[in-house]
């Protein structure tokens, strides 16, 4: 680590820079004997992983690797899975739900994979989690619920909980409604008959040796032990009993959790620990503004954008203003690709203290691939749109004569691209297109704009026929220029919004760009 990175990075405004210094002052000199800082994520395994889930990890790491540059002390990350979690209700997007019904409360460990799979539904959602993370290279340790109440890792600090039994009620039952108060415990025993996660008061019968007593499903007086995977705690306690039994130092959570961290706070200070230093994100809502749910299967899920945009877009879009909510649908793919691309060509001239606030930076952790990009994603969209039912052998053949010296093999991430390009014009762009006819002035324009590609020559370069496109803009009778840019998107590509004409007269050739002229004066 160089004194110059180090000492912008004590200086740098980037939200992870601001989130690791959080941790210089909570052990300015390092944790006590030498303890990694551990950085922590949940996943609450009650339906398939998504984008938000995914992007929690991510932004973790960011946040981990920032600290890297600002201090030589060790880390962990850790991606705790709730897999011991009672399951309320069906999610909609699984198979077999009517199979599910009947396992409804018991942990979602010991329900079988409506998949068919792995041994339970945990598992195979953990599964999914894990393949997520390991496809971008995470440094991360995978940790079960199950694992570690069952392995009586967590049989301490269980019976801490029942030490303090009075003093937790205290801090949760005022936040709760009337009706709820009078079931609530922190405590969740496993029933022995129906191996369901009882919501029942419970007694302490003896915190020392984890003793508690409840009355089960059957109405019968239950004395049985807490530990061992024989009851878990509600989420909110089970929250600040990991963030205290682990050792917790970082840890980031949703707007809407806002409260709950409040009270686990709390509640980590009554069993004598310290909790974690928190960063508050904003949600990510579909394209109606809805905020964006496991059991619904709502909005993107990871393999849909990695069809659709290459990993580092979906990277940008999750490091740019984590603390705004933003949508997240298909149509956010394109600029999010392009504007990757745009930060990623100025960092190798910006000054270390700009870098270190650039996306790219923070994506790659200052380790930046080489290379450029020489055709936009929405160039890219706009030429195989019009190509109709497009080969990528036939994209790169409009390629080759626009970027003579470009190939597969010299441009690798080019050549990815344009599979992602097929795959969403042939999706989302293909279905919306509709050409118009041109109206009035437009017509005019439009012959004019042949006559002149016609006395062009066929390696005109795209600055050239630009200012042709602009001059006809400027002197066309439009009442503004963008109605002469609207006019040749609508009448020419089928689409409100397009390219820098210039660029795509290039690409598609002169020739062909007079065909889709004579076409549209034809209608």
């Amino acid at each position: 680590m160089t004194d110059d990175l180090r000492a912008a990075a004590l200086d740098s405004k980037a939200w992870p820079y601001e989130e690791a210094r959080k941790l210089l002052k909570r052990y300015p000199d390092g944790k006590p004997s030498g303890a990694p800082m551990l950085f922590e994520t949940g996943y609450g395994p009650s339906g398939l992983p998504h984008i938000g889930t995914f992007n929690e990890v991510l932004r973790t790491t960011m946040v981990r690797n920032a600290f890297h540059a600002l201090s030589d002390q060790p880390t962990r990350l850790i991606a705790f899975s709730d897999d011991m979690d009672g399951l309320r209700k069906v999610p909609d997007n699984v198979p077999n739900k009517a199979m599910l019904a009947e396992h409804l409360g018991k942990p979602l460990s010991r329900i079988p994979d409506p998949f068919g799979k792995f041994d339970s539904f945990a598992a195979h959602n953990n599964a999914m989690l894990r393949q997520f993370l390991d496809r971008f290279g995470f440094d991360y340790e995978f940790a079960s619920s199950t694992d570690y109440y069952t392995g009586g890792r967590f049989d301490g600090a269980l019976k801490v909980v029942l030490r303090n039994f009075g003093k937790i009620q205290d801090v949760m039952l005022p936040t709760l409604r009337e009706e709820r108060r009078a079931t609530y415990s922190p405590v969740l025993p496993i029933s022995p008959t129906s191996g369901v996660v009882l919501q029942v008061p419970i007694e302490v019968i003896d915190a020392d040796a984890g003793k508690i007593a409840f009355v089960d499903e059957s109405g019968e007086r239950v004395v049985q032990s807490a530990l061992g995977g024989l009851s878990k705690l509600q989420w909110k306690v089970d929250w600040a009993m990991r963030w205290v039994a682990l050792g917790v130092d970082f840890e980031m959570y949703g707007k809407d959790l806002i409260d709950s961290g409040i009270q686990s706070s709390k509640i980590a200070r009554i069993l004598g620990g310290r909790p974690p230093e928190g960063f508050v994100y904003e949600m990510f809502l579909d394209e109606k503004g809805e905020k964006i749910s496991k059991s619904k299967g709502n909005g993107l899920s990871l393999e849909q954008w990695l069809t659709y945009g290459p990993d580092e877009s979906l990277a940008f879009y999750a490091y740019r203003e984590p603390r705004k909510a933003k949508q997240l649908h298909m149509g956010v793919i394109p600029r999010a690709v392009d504007e990757y691309w745009q930060f990623r060509a100025t960092y190798p001239t910006q000054e270390l203290k700009q870098q270190l606030g650039n996306p790219v930076h923070h994506i790659h952790d200052g380790k930046l691939p080489g290379g450029t990009l020489a055709v936009t994603f929405g160039l890219l969209l706009n030429l195989v749109g019009v190509m109709g039912e497009a080969t990528k052998a036939q994209v790169w053949g409009y390629l080759a004569n626009y970027l003579p010296d470009a190939t597969a093999e010299t441009q690798p991430e080019l050549d990815r691209l344009i599979d992602h390009a097929l795959a969403y014009a042939r999706d989302f762009v293909a279905p919306t297109l509709v050409k118009r006819a041109p109206e009035g002035n437009e017509r005019a324009a439009l012959e004019r704009l042949d006559a002149e590609l016609a006395a062009l020559p066929d390696d005109a370069s795209a600055e050239d026929i630009q200012k042709i496109v602009y001059e006809i803009g400027k002197t066309g009778d439009f009442a503004e220029l963008r109605d002469w840019f609207r006019a040749l998107y609508e009448t020419l590509l089928g689409s409100s919004q397009g390219p820098r004409m210039g660029s795509f007269i290039r690409l598609y050739g002169i020739a062909n760009s007079r065909t889709l002229i004579a076409e549209a004066l034809a209608r």
